[in-house]
């Protein structure tokens, strides 16, 4: 580096990798094409959330709308809520498949450097652990063990960070989820209502006690995601309308 250039390490000083080094870091990060989160937990919560969601499809499509005696009203909404459920279901899998905005490992060398055209006595960022170079607003995933462009959080629902590239799937698949939440607690304050009128006689193909535990928990799931995807989703929305992210805003809270 020239004199008047000043790397400034995040956690501590770290020397620049050598040509060697960076040349294998960068043909590692052409071989990462697929990108997929190996966490335990990540991946129990991912597994989850689809099995929630296919259950919910399963009590909505087999428990209220197939046993319904209006034709017009099981299509329009088993066509509405399954529609919703593969597009929340398409959104999450863009969310955890998506490359977040991963800092390229080991770009901190002194070609790079002199790449950046810096001004003189101008600091920036290297993080020791990736040995990369820190864009602005980039943090370093403990999980992802990347650094992660504009990284607003790590979601262990979709397995990945939410970043500069995958925010948008991650904006959409927690509008749906709460569209399909308040979709499925109002069928299933309807069906309630339907099954106590005639004494749960012919509302269902399932005996009433099995149908009654499975639209109550289907009510609790939807209260449950209802409450925070609309949460996360107004915060997203306001973090994005102001060009910041949630890692900022904490930062302003405290």
């Amino acid at each position: 580096m020239s004199s008047g250039h000043r790397l400034r390490d995040v956690e501590q000083q770290h020397p620049l990798l050598d040509r060697e080094e960076a040349a294998a870091g960068s043909a590692v990060g052409e071989a990462e094409r697929v990108w997929f989160i190996q966490d335990g937990c990540g991946m129990v919560c991912a597994f989850i959330t689809w099995f929630l969601v296919l259950y919910a499809d399963f009590v909505v499509t087999f428990v209220m709308l197939l046993p319904s005696k209006s034709f017009w009203y099981a299509v329009v909404n088993g066509v509405v809520f399954n529609c919703l459920a593969v597009l929340a279901l398409s959104s999450h899998l863009r969310t955890m498949l998506t490359d977040p905005g991963a800092v390229p490992k080991g770009n901190a060398t002194k070609k790079y450097m002199e790449s950046l055209k810096l001004k003189p006595g101008e600091v920036i960022y290297k993080c020791p652990k990736c040995c990369s170079i820190k864009p602005e607003r980039a943090h370093h995933c403990s999980i992802c063990k990347r650094c992660i462009r504009k990284m607003d959080h790590h979601c262990p629902w979709v397995n990945n960070c939410v970043g500069e590239n995958n925010q948008r799937f991650f904006v959409l698949f927690t509008m749906y989820i709460a569209m399909i939440s308040t979709h499925a607690l109002t069928l299933s304050g309807y069906q309630f209502v339907t099954c106590v009128k005639v004494q749960w006689s012919e509302c269902s193909d399932f005996s009433p006690p099995v149908t009654v535990m499975l639209m109550i928990f289907l009510c609790l799931e939807g209260l449950l995601f209802l409450s925070f995807t609309a949460i996360m989703f107004g915060t997203q929305v306001h973090s994005i309308c102001n060009d910041e992210t949630v890692r900022r805003l904490t930062v302003y809270a405290t």
